[in-house]
C-alpha cells in the first residue's frame, strides 16, 4: 500500500514540475499569461457568485463557480501554452515533423524523405486522406522538391491522392500551428487496408532515412547535408 502511495505522490509531483515548466517556457514568449489565467479565473468566479447571491444559492454556485473557474483557466492556459511553443518552433528546421508525430491516430508519418543541402525538407504523412507531402524551407527551392516526390508517389501509388503543404507564414502558405488542422480536413478516401498497403509499398520503395539517420523534432540551427549526400529526389 505504501508503496501505491508513494508511486502515486512521484507522479503527482511529476505533473506539477511539468505544468511549472511549462508555464515558464509559456511566459517567456507570453509575459501576460499570469494576467490573463488570474482574470479569467476571478470573472468565471465572480459570475456565479452573483448569480449565486441573486437566486439565493451563494455557497453552492460558490463552490461550481470555482471548478469551473480551475477548468476555464486550464483551457486557456492551455491554449496559450499551444500558441507560444508554436510560436518559438515556427521557422525552425525540422519543426513539422515534430507536429506530425503529434497529429493523432490514424497516420503514419515519415520525416525528411527527401532534402537538399539548404535545409530544405519534404515529410509524408499517410492516412486515409491518402499521402500527405508537408514541405518546410526555401518557398521556391521546396517546390522542386515537392514536385520530384510528387512524380514518384505517380509511379508508385497512382492511385492514391496526394496533397502537398507548404509550412510557412507567406501568401499560399500554411502556419505551424494550423498544420495539423488542415491535415484532419482533407477527406477520407481510403480504407484501413489500403492505407496499410500503400504504406507498405512506400516502405519498399524506400526513403532518404534509409540511407542517412536525423535526430527526431527540430534540427539543429546550421546542420548541413554532408558533401556528396544525397539530394531531394
Amino acid at each position: 500500500m505504501a508503496r501505491k502511495e508513494t508511486a502515486a505522490d512521484a507522479a503527482e509531483a511529476g505533473r506539477l514540475k511539468q505544468i511549472a515548466l511549462t508555464y515558464k517556457m509559456t511566459r517567456k514568449a507570453d509575459p501576460k499569461i499570469g494576467l490573463v489565467l488570474a482574470a479569467v479565473g476571478i470573472v468565471t468566479l465572480g459570475v456565479f457568485l452573483a448569480i449565486g447571491f441573486l437566486i439565493g444559492h451563494p455557497i453552492y454556485l460558490g463552490i461550481l463557480g470555482l471548478l469551473l473557474a480551475f477548468l476555464a483557466t486550464a483551457i486557456v492556459f492551455g491554449r496559450r501554452a499551444e500558441r507560444a511553443a508554436f510560436g518559438q518552433m515556427e521557422g525552425q528546421p525540422g519543426a513539422a515533423a515534430a507536429v506530425l508525430d503529434n497529429i493523432g491516430r490514424g497516420w503514419t508519418t515519415t520525416p525528411a524523405v527527401a532534402m537538399n543541402r539548404s535545409q530544405d525538407v519534404v515529410h509524408r504523412a499517410v492516412g486515409k486522406a491518402g499521402i500527405v507531402l508537408v514541405a518546410e524551407g526555401n518557398p521556391n527551392r521546396v517546390k522542386s522538391l515537392l514536385a520530384a516526390e510528387k512524380k514518384k508517389m505517380a509511379r508508385i501509388v497512382a492511385d492514391v491522392p496526394v496533397h502537398d503543404v507548404i509550412v510557412g507564414t507567406g501568401e499560399g502558405q500554411t502556419s505551424l500551428k494550423k498544420l495539423r488542422t488542415t491535415m484532419l480536413k482533407y477527406p477520407r478516401v481510403l480504407t484501413g487496408p489500403q492505407v496499410t498497403a500503400t504504406n507498405d509499398r512506400l516502405r519498399a520503395m524506400g526513403d532518404l532515412l534509409t540511407n542517412m539517420p536525423l535526430p527526431k523534432g527540430p534540427l539543429p540551427k546550421g546542420m548541413r547535408m554532408p558533401r556528396g549526400g544525397p539530394k531531394g529526389r
